[in-house]
């Protein structure tokens, strides 16, 4: 590779970290170019898998300012741009290497932090963006449910009280 065509691919690898949610690392070696594509299209508008040399993503992680990648860039890496949803992308990227097993999540960087291969896993295991924000919004319309039963019961239980007092009156003839 002449070195023109390496400062380019140094230049797009380094883009692609900054202008990615998520990085996750894989070697893909005993892969045919057909499990490639179909991983590519699993992984859809989510990611964009990339196969990249070790020292020059090594030299676009630390001119992107990532650090702690170079324990993960031994062996033929592909890495995982991830744009979209990072649960997805895991979620794919996590079935086709239960499908494939010479797919082996290495690692990846989620937000400028390192992640190993079992955290990639656990990141898998949530439930999806929208799931989560149906959640939350349940949980914050109890609360709101909650708070308004609060302030209904107080001037309910004044004017049960102030009857009360009122029957009471009548009672004792005052």
């Amino acid at each position: 590779m002449a070195r023109a065509d390496k400062a380019t691919a140094v230049a797009e690898l380094k883009r692609e970290f900054e202008g990615s949610a998520a990085a996750v690392l894989t070697e893909y070696r005993g892969l045919t170019v057909a499990q490639l594509k179909e991983l590519r299209t699993s992984l859809g508008g989510n990611a964009k898998f990339a196969v990249a040399k070790n020292t020059l993503t090594k030299i676009a992680a630390t001119e992107a300012g990532l650090a702690g990648l170079d324990g993960l860039l031994a062996g033929p890496t592909a890495i995982a741009f991830v744009n979209g949803d990072v649960v997805e992308a895991a979620k794919g990227l996590r079935d086709f290497a239960k499908a494939n097993p010479l797919l082996v999540i290495k690692g990846g960087v989620l937000d400028g932090k390192t992640l190993d291969a079992s955290e990639i896993t656990k990141l898998a295991d949530l439930e999806s963006r929208e799931v989560l924000l149906a959640k939350l919004a349940g949980a914050m319309k109890a609360k709101q449910s909650a708070a308004a039963a609060v302030f209904a019961a107080l001037p309910t239980q004044m004017a049960q009280l102030a009857e009360a007092l009122r029957a009471k009156r009548e009672e004792s003839g005052e």
